[in-house]
């Protein structure tokens, strides 16, 4: 199904919907070795589609009793590392967490964030208050404290993306008519509803936590107006220059900003991940799709999927128009590092990490004291990435715009038939990657990173996203679903066609190193509900009705080392019937694979972050796009949510405001630890 057709298809409701469709197809050209291919050469195709493995096989993949589905006999297994009652799972307008935990909105979609900012009026909106104003879909959440109680801290938050739909009065669904509604004041609204903000948060007596309006920390950063400058090996590379910036070395904001990390000292990390669905062109061919054929980088916008076409920022700004600007794609897809505590630093965007579909930047500390950041490439049949600093970490490495973030090295993931993990090098000149195949030097190696990956034979994954690194060398990979996987590619590790429900891989390094260039690889749980035997699902047999999920995406380690997913089930949660929410998941022990559901979303809202204070006692959470996908499957309501005719009006529940994207803030009721 092409663009078009996937657009005007009446079961997609919004954009959103249509364009996470859009990306079911996979731009990798190099799909003769997928994970199932992996898998079916260690243990065979036949005894995989039989369900006959072994046992020596079975607990290599999976370990000993955590791939039993619940309706098997088990043996009482040990208590849970998780201290609360489990919520029941559902679906309404509200949001719902356990018993005995309070979780307050903290920050709403246009709230304003900075002293002389104007109160939210939805019904006349700016770009002007906009940039004051909290922004939209907020996704990644961040923290980091500004005293030794932690009681005081700057947040620091992604804005990934908007839905007009619901966003603006008396417009609706934009992309189906060529945008004909979109006029340069709404795209301004738009661009400044996107990108990031920083703000300062108290802690009262009470426990509450509240925004600091009056904080000279609190801005926010945009596509719209944010001065960035690059650098690494690409920083000032010949295609990276445009007609506003003959240098390379500068660019205007930062695009659909979905997961992060934050560093070691303190800076906030952006992932830049469907960057290619800002960039538009005039051109089409004969059945009216984008033709790129006069471009003279085609293949390398092919693999990356540029132009989108998801908004129509390019109709009013040359430099999202690829005809205009074609070089300018390049300046985008990358890690963007940002100073909270000095809103005058330019955010830097780091070129040495690789450009790609970023999910997430999740880092950690190597036994030598080396920066390790984990981030996946978020498209079906796609790679999983890390990035080991050269030097390390040092009172005069641990500083905005480090030299750690220049002087490393890229891996990408290939997971062998034998349980090993190889991180190969994305280095110039290693391999197959030369000159004769297009990479003069690094910089190009950095600029087209997934064809680098594609020629080192990574191998592609079920749609990598957040990649959570635990403790002892452990981490975890979240691969949400991947729709396009075939029959003949069924396997233990996806073992559905056109798989809906994802799966969690946990890799154990090399010497319980995060730098090591090695490891092993293992299941820890295969998604969905287990009840249903076609669907395949794996999961301790502890694990209640309430506790399955489908599609994990953001993922967190607790204070005391535990395991927490969040969900992004898009429109297909009407597969599962239950809304996105936050899971505690057992990784070791009797109960690994035992899942526990902690909060649930109102409908049509997808759980981002989740992140928890130094302390343990605090979890930020993020719910983004309530009330908007999936709504047709929403009982009651069974149609495609407007700005005047909403799934749900949370969290404000005002008749005269649409449902609003909004930070909410957890703790437990009498204070302590979370779950403890």
């Amino acid at each position: 199904m092409d663009r078009k057709a996937i657009i005007n298809d009446p079961e997609h409701g919004n954009k959103a919907e249509a364009f996470e469709a859009f990306d079911d197809i996979p731009t990798n050209p190099n799909l003769s070795r997928t994970i199932g291919d992996v898998i079916n050469s260690r243990y065979g195709r036949r005894d995989m589609l039989k369900g006959m493995l072994g046992v020596t096989a079975t607990t290599a993949l999976f370990g000993t009793s955590a791939m039993i589905a619940p309706k098997q006999a088990a043996a009482a297994a040990g208590a849970s590392r998780y201290t609360f009652d489990e919520l029941s799972w559902g679906n309404d307008e509200k949001h719902h967490i356990a018993e005995g935990y309070n979780a307050d909105i903290l920050l709403r979609w246009g709230d304003p964030i900075t002293a002389d900012a104007p109160e939210f009026d939805v019904m006349n909106q700016t770009v002007e208050a906009q940039l004051k104003q909290f922004g939209y879909n907020n996704d990644y959440v961040g923290f980091t404290a500004l005293n030794d109680e932690g009681t005081r801290g700057l947040l620091c938050v992604n804005h990934e993306y908007t839905n007009e739909e619901v966003m603006f009065p008396g417009l609706g669904r934009q992309d189906r008519d060529g945008f004909k509604g979109m006029t340069k004041e709404l795209v301004d609204i738009e661009m400044a509803a996107h990108g990031g903000s920083v703000v300062e948060i108290a802690q009262g007596a009470d426990g509450k936590w509240a925004l600091v309006r009056d904080s000279q920390y609190n801005r926010r950063i945009t596509p719209f107006d944010t001065e960035m400058v690059l650098d690494g090996p690409a920083a000032g590379h010949d295609r990276m220059k445009t007609n506003d910036d003959a240098s390379g070395l500068a660019v205007i904001g930062t695009i659909n900003n979905c997961a992060g990390g934050m560093t070691p000292w303190g800076t906030y990390l952006m992932a830049e991940e469907n960057f290619h669905g800002y960039f538009w062109t005039d051109e089409v061919d004969a059945d009216g799709k984008p033709d790129i054929s006069g471009q003279a980088e085609a293949a390398q916008m092919k693999r990356y999927g540029v132009p989108g076409g998801w908004y129509a920022w390019g109709k009013y700004y040359d430099r999202f128009n690829i005809d205009k600007e074609p070089n300018m794609p390049n300046k985008y897809g990358w890690i963007v590092e940002v100073d909270p505590r000095n809103p005058d630093a330019k955010p830097i965007k780091h070129t040495a990490l690789g450009r790609f579909r970023h999910e997430g930047a999740e880092t950690t500390v190597s036994k030598e004291g080396k920066l390790v950041i984990y981030s996946g490439d978020d498209n079906r049949f796609d790679y999983q990435y890390k990035y080991v600093s050269g030097g390390k970490i040092t009172d005069e490495t641990a500083v905005f715009g480090s030299s750690l973030f220049s002087d490393g090295t890229l891996y990408v993931a290939r997971f062998e038939e034998d349980g090993v993990v190889n991180w190969l090098p994305l280095v110039h000149g290693e391999g197959p990657l030369t000159a004769e195949n297009g990479f003069n030097d690094q910089g190009d190696v950095m600029i087209d990173t997934r064809i680098a990956a594609d020629l080192l034979g990574a191998t592609p994954m079920d749609r990598p996203e957040d990649a959570q690194p635990g403790p002892n060398g452990t981490a975890y990979l979240m691969l949400t679903n991947n729709t396009r996987r075939t029959a003949e590619q069924v396997n233990a590790a996806n073992p559905r066609p056109e798989s809906s429900f994802g799966h969690i891989i946990e890799i154990k390094e090399d010497g319980e190193d995060h730098a090591a260039t090695k490891g092993t690889w293992s299941i820890l749980v295969k998604c969905g509900d287990p009840t249903i035997e076609e669907v395949g699902a794996q999961w301790n047999p502890e694990t209640s009705e309430n506790g399955w999920f489908g599609s994990p995406d953001n993922a967190a380690m607790d204070a005391d080392g535990r395991l927490w997913i969040s969900t992004d089930q898009g429109s297909g949660w009407g597969k599962t019937g239950k809304s996105d929410g936050l899971y505690a998941l057992e990784t070791d022990g009797e109960l690994r694979g035992h899942s526990k559901l902690f909060f649930r979303c109102p409908v049509g809202g997808e759980l981002c972050g989740p992140y928890f204070h130094d302390s343990g006692e605090t979890l930020f959470l993020a719910v983004q796009h309530p009330g908007t996908d999936g709504t047709k499957d929403f009982k009651g309501f069974e149609r495609n949510s407007t700005f005047e005719d909403p799934a749900t009006r949370w969290p404000d529940f005002d008749p005269a405001m649409p449902p609003r994207p909004s930070v909410v803030v957890v703790t437990k009721q009498g204070g302590g630890k979370i779950a403890i």
